[in-house]
């Protein structure tokens, strides 16, 4: 078995419940998303670090996944250079608290701890588990 498939596997076995499923494709991007802002907010390069180490790691699971997280990233880096520079700390940290409440609160639904309680890289794979399924929708290789 590829590890993609391995630990996409491992990431759905305390992701089987509905309503979790929908609270993770939601706040796993905006968790993403301010994650980075907030690193951004300290430093530009800080946040570019951080995602090239997650792109390389993405690049030996999935090529295709990585270039989908490389192109997400740029768009990420984006939005924060368009968003007022007074504003940046607080909506990423609103969004970024809200976000994890929310997965919280999914995983007390779901009844079983999030996976990176177990090994801290599955905060990686959660993007990946979100992206899986649109790519097996348009038929997509991973």
């Amino acid at each position: 078995m590829r590890a993609i498939d391995q630990l996409l596997g491992e990431y759905a076995e305390s992701h089987r419940n509905r309503t979790n499923q929908i609270i993770h494709k939601i706040c796993v991007p905006l968790i993403v998303w301010s994650t980075v802002g907030l690193m951004w907010w300290v430093h530009p390069w800080l946040a570019l670090g951080f995602m090239a180490f997650a792109v390389i790691y993405y690049l030996r699971l999935s090529w295709s996944l990585a270039l989908a997280m490389g192109a997400a990233v740029g768009l990420m880096c984006l939005s924060y250079t368009r968003m007022p520079s007074n504003l940046l700390l607080p909506v990423m940290a609103a969004v970024w608290v809200g976000a994890w409440i929310a997965q919280f609160i999914g995983h007390e639904i779901e009844g079983k701890k999030p996976s990176f309680f177990r090994d801290v890289f599955f905060l990686l794979i959660g993007p990946l588990w979100v992206l899986a399924p649109i790519f097996r929708k348009l038929k997509i290789a991973y």
